[in-house]
């Protein structure tokens, strides 16, 4: 009873504080001369305070829903806005994953170039042992085929076969190899590694259709800025030949094409060519050789 009490005299104490009123007095330090006086109290003070935060509360409030600035402030996006955030997420992204495939297309085709490729005696032994076994299976079907059908198949399965023999590792010099000339016509520029040109130049009638120096597998089926457009053809025995300046490219990339099958028509694309022309180049094992040496071009 006594603690309520007390607590009841503070509680009166604090109210008769509230409405006891004070002088604020501002005065000249030198003269000591009244300038002006306010006459305050504990509740005007108060009131005073609580109406300028809520004053405050209600221009922030505004500011917010009126302006342009909740834009900057988490959980205030429209739903626009966060779907086209979305978009432009998943396009930095995809544009990422294709630089991405860029560059490492441009890294193997620059080892390919400078001869840093894997040979056969490189290839890892379990790698080959697992090409055999893909080629087994591969296999397999056509053999049943054969024993179904009989001889009105065996052709088909025969070229089957040689398609799968003709890309598998063997070790055959390059002077055991046939190639199909490209074209026919008159060399107008020689093998001549030393100033940069790893091919030669062949010059035919326009419209001319440039054919696979031997069956392999287009890797290659581009424009490039030098080159014009140009096609690359990965053979078996770590061959490879490439087609320059053409005028349009017949295959597309993956395809297999067979030796003498048109994969081009001869052009004048790119910077480095001053004519219709066929800049064609042998590669053997990463190197590139003289293809005069193995393909009669005249």
């Amino acid at each position: 009873m006594a603690q309520e009490t007390e607590q009841g005299s503070r509680w009166e104490n604090f109210k008769e504080r509230l409405k006891n009123t004070y002088r604020l007095v501002v005065m000249n330090d030198d003269t000591f001369e009244e300038v002006s006086s306010y006459r305050l109290s504990l509740l005007n003070v108060y009131v005073l305070f609580s109406s300028l935060l809520v004053v405050m509360a209600i221009v922030v409030f505004l500011l917010i829903a009126a302006t342009p600035l909740k834009k900057y402030l988490p959980g205030y996006g429209s739903v626009q806005q966060d779907k086209e955030m979305r978009e432009l997420y998943l396009q930095m992204d995809q544009m990422e994953r294709e630089l991405a495939n860029h560059r490492r297309y441009s890294e193997n085709f620059r080892k390919i170039l400078v001869g840093d490729v894997e040979t056969e005696q490189e290839l890892p032994q379990e790698e080959e042992k697992k090409m055999d076994t893909i080629t087994e299976i591969q296999r397999a079907p056509i053999l049943d085929q054969l024993q179904r059908e009989g001889a009105g198949s065996n052709a088909e399965s025969e070229t089957q076969e040689d398609r799968a023999s003709n890309l598998s590792p063997r070790d055959i010099p390059l002077e055991q190899m046939y190639f199909t000339p490209p074209l026919r016509g008159t060399i107008s520029a020689k093998y001549a590694p030393e100033k940069d040109h790893y091919g030669i130049d062949v010059l035919a009638p326009k419209n001319t259709a440039i054919q696979a120096a031997m069956d392999g597998y287009v890797f290659l089926s581009d424009w490039t800025l030098e080159t014009g457009n140009t096609i690359g053809i990965q053979h078996s025995n770590n061959t490879i030949t490439f087609y320059k300046h053409n005028s349009s490219l017949l295959k597309p990339a993956g395809s297999y094409v067979k030796a003498g099958e048109a994969v081009a028509i001869i052009g004048n694309t790119g910077t480095l060519s001053n004519g219709p022309h066929l800049h064609f180049e042998l590669w053997y094992k990463g190197k590139s050789v003289d293809p005069t040496g193995y393909i009669a071009f005249e």
